[in-house]
């Protein structure tokens, strides 16, 4: 079975990944989640927060030969992490995530994509150093196939997100490039436009592409076929 690292996205933490932990460990896997920097139960102010804390937090968090599973823009922070230090990853799993372009920032790639969906969950700070996600859209944009409970859960739990980490273009080398990927796109996707995930990865094995029928969180929308889908990428 595998070690498999849980990477959040914007606004979240580990404890996103509440329903989807037992899952997985039900399958064998030594699973755990974490939080990057401001989030979760990190306490690091968001003015200090920047793509390289991100991506140095991920790394510290490799053990050997883990798997990890990064959702949304934990796929930048991800990919540098593998850049970094990839004879610690065994795969890397991009949950409706962005793979990230080198020279460009998350926010480069957001204004890419043919539409933009999310931008109405988006609260930005007055002095935009960070935003929130606006609670009245959130059940729209990211869990809008999800439980009522599990809904109130995640939004109480919503943090700020810093914007420099953002914006801060993301310079690849080499080192990704040896770590076995593979992207789950969520048809339904009201915060990633599921097409734009598809042009993300046009060049890749189509092997190496899956699909689930849900939204922006399988991982509450459905935890146990997220969990079976990934106890299948780590065996194929």
């Amino acid at each position: 079975m595998s070690d498999i690292l849980l990477v959040h996205g914007s606004c979240h933490g580990a404890w996103c990944w509440r329903d989807l932990i037992p899952e997985l460990a039900a399958l064998g896997h030594d699973v755990r989640g974490m939080d990057m920097p401001s989030h979760g139960q990190d306490d690091t102010p968001l003015s200090e927060v920047t793509l390289e804390s991100c991506t140095a937090s991920v790394v510290n968090a490799l053990a050997k030969d883990t798997v990890v599973v990064a959702h949304s823009w934990g796929g930048f922070p991800a990919t540098l992490a593998a850049d970094i230090a990839p004879e610690k990853l065994n795969r890397l799993i991009y949950l409706c995530a962005y793979v990230p372009r080198d020279g460009h920032s998350l926010v480069d790639m957001r204004k890419m994509a043919p539409r933009q969906p999310i931008l109405k969950a988006v609260d930005r700070a007055a002095d935009g150093t960070s935003y929130r996600v606006h609670a009245d859209y959130a059940e729209e944009v990211f869990y809008a196939d999800c439980p009522k409970s599990t809904i109130d859960y995640a939004i109480a739990n919503l943090s700020p997100q810093a914007t420099l980490p953002q914006a801060t273009p993301a310079h690849l080398g080499a080192g990704h490039l040896d770590v076995p990927r593979s992207y789950i796109r969520t048809l339904y996707d009201n915060a990633i436009p599921t097409e734009f995930q598809a042009e993300m990865v046009a060049g890749w094995p189509r092997s190496d592409v899956y699909e689930m029928a849900t939204s922006h969180s399988p991982f509450f929308a459905d935890p146990k076929g997220l969990a079976a889908l990934i106890d299948q990428i780590t065996k194929d």
